[in-house]
């Protein structure tokens, strides 16, 4: 994947921004160097676990090891006896010789366990509505902020809406996103009714031709009965005021959170249609894994992977890439 941002945005012209195959390479190096540091916390924590597989027999223990090394680092238990039975169908075959082959069989079929549909972002629309959901701290407002600046970028004009009522504060970082990355933000007093304020912020797009309205909405996890009805209304006042639409809904999960991310995957998967997963604070977690347990259990693309604070590590999710960073060759008995 050349990692161009036109290539993330379905309906984004890919004639914006990068141009040369140079540029395209100097962009997705600086993102790989990115991706690997945010990974580092996960790449050695599977490095502790890896120390003591013997990788010269090729026995149960070593599959027992593997399972183990897996399931600490949050890929799931369902998601981990599928690839270790994997793996074990190919040592029987004879294609796993020795501890690179193992690796390399490991980097592959991980990479098959994640959800395969199209991990891009639909703005095909006009305006493309991107609704986006997740428990409070997950970093909703901010990947919706970074994904407003990515659009601005490539020339789209995006419009964000103010949809948690509930938290004055989410309505003011909000509103500082839009001053910082310069599009309009539609707000109603707090308290009030995000369905309102949701076919408001529409309305206001389709008058002044914006391009994507990125809706923000609550995520109180403690009162999850009424979260869960609340965002089921903003999607049924999103269908009516524009029938199709939202065209993307984004649900943002914390990967510090671990297993507890997959919960709240399930919780959000059964309220809302879901489109895809944006996984954020990569950079601050041993348990990297998660991302393989939320797309495969799941069955959820992972469309974008946080991985520090500035604008530019919010990047577009590659399975390969993932998965060639964390499981890489120093898993090999030299650790």
């Amino acid at each position: 994947m050349s990692h161009d941002w036109s290539e993330v945005f379905l309906g984004v012209s890919a004639d914006s921004v990068i141009q040369t195959p140079e540029e395209i390479q100097k962009v997705r190096g600086g993102w790989i160097a990115q991706l690997r540091d945010g990974l580092a916390k996960s790449r050695k924590a599977l490095q502790q676990q890896f120390a003591s597989v013997l990788f010269d027999r090729f026995d149960e223990s070593l599959w027992e090891r593997i399972e183990e090394a897996l399931i600490y680092a949050d890929v799931g238990v369902e998601t981990t006896v599928s690839i270790v039975e994997a793996l074990e169908a190919e040592a029987d075959k004879g294609a796993i010789k020795d501890s690179a082959s193992l690796i390399a069989e490991l980097r592959r079929i991980t990479t098959l366990h994640f959800c395969q549909a199209d991990t891009r972002i639909d703005v095909a629309h006009s305006p493309a509505v991107i609704l986006v959901v997740g428990v409070n701290g997950t970093g909703k407002t901010t990947t919706i902020g970074k994904i407003a600046w990515h659009l601005k970028e490539l020339g789209k004009e995006p419009l964000l809406v103010a949809g948690d009522t509930f938290r004055a504060a989410a309505i003011e970082q909000l509103v500082e996103w839009g001053r910082r990355v310069g599009c309009e933000v539609v707000r109603h007093e707090r308290g009030g009714d995000p369905g309102a304020v949701v076919y408001d912020g529409i309305a206001a797009a389709e008058a002044r031709k914006a391009d994507v309205v990125i809706i923000d909405t609550a995520g109180r996890l403690h009162t999850q009965v009424n979260l869960m009805k609340e965002l089921e209304k903003v999607r049924r006042v999103i269908g009516k005021r524009l029938p199709g639409a939202p065209h993307e809904t984004l649900l943002s999960i914390d990967a510090t959170t671990g297993q507890n991310g997959l919960i709240q995957a399930r919780m959000f998967k059964e309220a809302v249609e879901l489109s895809g997963v944006v996984l954020t604070k990569m950079d601050g977690t041993a348990k990297g894994g998660i991302a393989l347990a939320v797309s495969h259990e799941l069955d959820l693309p992972i469309k974008l992977i946080g991985t520090g604070e500035r604008l530019e590590s919010l990047q577009p999710f590659d399975a390969a890439d993932f998965t060639a960073l964390l499981f890489d060759d120093s898993l090999g008995p030299s650790v």
